[in-house]
């Protein structure tokens, strides 16, 4: 990097600020901060839940899966959650909507206290902010390890710059900085993808054109769809647990449903993103496919490859454009989760811990979310430090076994407990299904791993949690009915619009979780 690419870089962090501090007028209680009010337009909730889906590791691991297997990188990852968020465009979306423009909750995980109960929500509250820390401290690592590429400035430096930089805008402005900033990332990462495929295309002159690059040796396998670790089960579970995952079992992507007015427009705004996790990643994949013949990476895993050859082809301006579309893609992600997280603590753990919270007025609640907000970016860069400790592994490791692995437990009574077919599971089969995915998730990566010659195969890790979260959840519905009067009241409410599912509703400051009448007092008075 020179003088140009520096000027670039900085410029791109003060204009996110910027953002920051012009959403600030924007946000006037929790409902704003949270979930933008429900006054956000379809088409910025789209765009945002787009680039709150991925971060700068797939300029690192992903980036490494394309190295050394090919085009399996798109089949095996973007692909499935293009589908999943399809499919849940009308499965999830409008539902998790009126969660807010009818339940008038701030949290994804707010409703829980009265479609299960009190001990159901709290289980998946802090397991979900746990989660979260360790995933997001993997983007930090992901974004910190190509800055030292680029700038030479060591793994910690470059964590505490970029996480800096997240904490001013996202707890300044809230959603809307979050959404906002977004929409300026997508451009740059748009003008950044497009000129570092238009540079490598004018490299393959060398190496028989667009179409004949594929017959180089450097290449052999890599248009296979599904190769070496990643075939077909592996498609199949990363399919199942994305139809989850990005549809609001990670908690940000629901937040952008429940900011749009509707549930029409959350529809509208699911499939949007679905598009553009279809086409765009092509666009970023297929450097990432021809670097085999371009770099040899300096890493076993080949996640330095996409730094390497973008060092390589790029001039100095341009170069600092792509470094800044490495931060966009983290930054997106990490401020959106910083967001869901405090809205997860706020309006759900907070309110049980503390009778004071639980009387928190529209200052003192905002003050409460920004703060909550400081210390979760606060411990994701600590434990960020540590992603490639024995303990994490390295960062790929980190995003697919134990994200994925983990989520499935979170996601299945939050996101089945909407549906009208699984009315009967109450918190019983939530409870048992979420510890018995936990436990699973630690027999197959754990013990059972270490006693299997081998080891188990990826999918398996990644798929079996959630399939025993899935099967106990529906079969313990099935034995023990727990369909209360007040839970039915709630579940007709996300499957039904009604006159009050209007923006307007979506205004009022949300009942604390903590409280005594919360949901089921809304759900009642307006179907009785």
């Amino acid at each position: 990097m020179n003088g140009l690419d520096w000027s670039v870089l900085i410029g791109y962090f003060a204009v996110m600020v910027a953002i920051g501090v012009w959403s600030h007028k924007r946000v006037d209680n929790v409902s704003d901060f949270f979930t933008a009010g429900g006054k956000m337009p379809w088409w910025l909730s789209g765009i945002s839940h787009h680039m709150s889906g991925y971060s700068a590791v797939m300029f690192t691991g992903y980036a490494g899966i394309a190295y050394t297997y090919g085009v399996t990188s798109f089949v095996t990852w973007s692909f499935p959650i293009a589908l999943g968020i399809a499919i849940g465009s009308t499965l999830f979306a409008p539902r998790i909507n009126r969660l807010r423009s009818r339940l008038h909750v701030a949290s994804p995980l707010e409703y829980l206290k009265n479609r299960y109960n009190l001990p159901t929500q709290q289980a998946l509250a802090w397991s979900g902010m746990l989660l979260k820390i360790v995933d997001v401290a993997a983007k930090w690592a992901a974004i910190a390890t190509l800055l030292s590429v680029f700038t030479g400035i060591s793994l910690n430096q470059g964590i505490l710059i970029t996480g800096v930089v997240t904490g001013i805008y996202c707890t300044i402005g809230g959603l809307w900085a979050d959404a906002l900033t977004e929409l300026g990332q997508f451009v740059i990462q748009l003008l950044a993808g497009v000129a570092m495929f238009v540079a490598v295309v004018v490299k393959l002159d060398d190496h028989g054109g667009f179409f004949g690059v594929w017959d180089e040796p450097e290449l052999q396998g890599h248009a296979e769809p599904l190769v070496g670790p990643y075939g077909a089960v592996f498609l199949l579970a990363y399919l199942f647990i994305k139809l989850f995952e990005y549809n609001g079992g990670m908690l940000n992507q629901a937040q952008r449903y429940m900011a749009t007015s509707n549930a029409r427009e959350a529809t509208r705004s699911a499939r949007l993103s679905a598009v553009l996790w279809l086409v765009w990643p092509l666009v970023l994949f297929f450097p990432m496919w021809m670097s085999p013949l371009l770099v040899e990476s300096q890493k076993p895993d080949g996640s330095d490859s996409y730094a390497l050859m973008t060092e390589q082809l790029l001039p100095h301006g341009l170069l600092g454009l792509v470094i800044v579309g490495f931060f966009s893609h983290t930054m997106a992600m990490c401020s959106s989760d910083a967001n869901a997280i405090a809205a997860v603590f706020t309006r759900d753990v907070a309110p049980v811990l503390s009778a004071r919270a639980r009387a928190w007025g529209t200052r003192s609640g905002l003050l409460a979310a920004r703060l909550t907000t400081v210390i979760f970016l606060g411990l994701s860069m600590a434990v960020a430090t540590q992603v490639d400790s024995p303990t994490f592994k390295d960062i790929i490791t980190v995003v697919i076994k134990w994200v994925a692995g983990l989520m499935g437990p979170i996601a299945i009574p939050m996101m089945l407990g909407l549906l009208r077919p699984f009315r009967r599971s109450g918190p019983t089969a939530a409870l048992t299904s979420w510890a018995a995915g936990l436990l699973a998730f630690w027999l197959i990566n754990y013990p059972i791993h270490w006693n299997v010659e081998g080891g188990v195969p990826l999918e398996y890790q990644v798929s079996i949690p959630l399939a025993v979260s899935l099967v106990l959840y529906v079969l313990i519905g099935y034995l023990k009915p727990e369909d209360t009067p007040e839970r039915l009241a709630i579940i007709e409410r996300v499957n039904t619009d009604g006159d009050d599912d209007a923006s307007g509703a979506a205004a009022a400051i949300p009942t604390p979780a903590g409280e005594a009448q919360g949901v089921v007092g809304t759900a009642r008075s307006s179907t009785d």
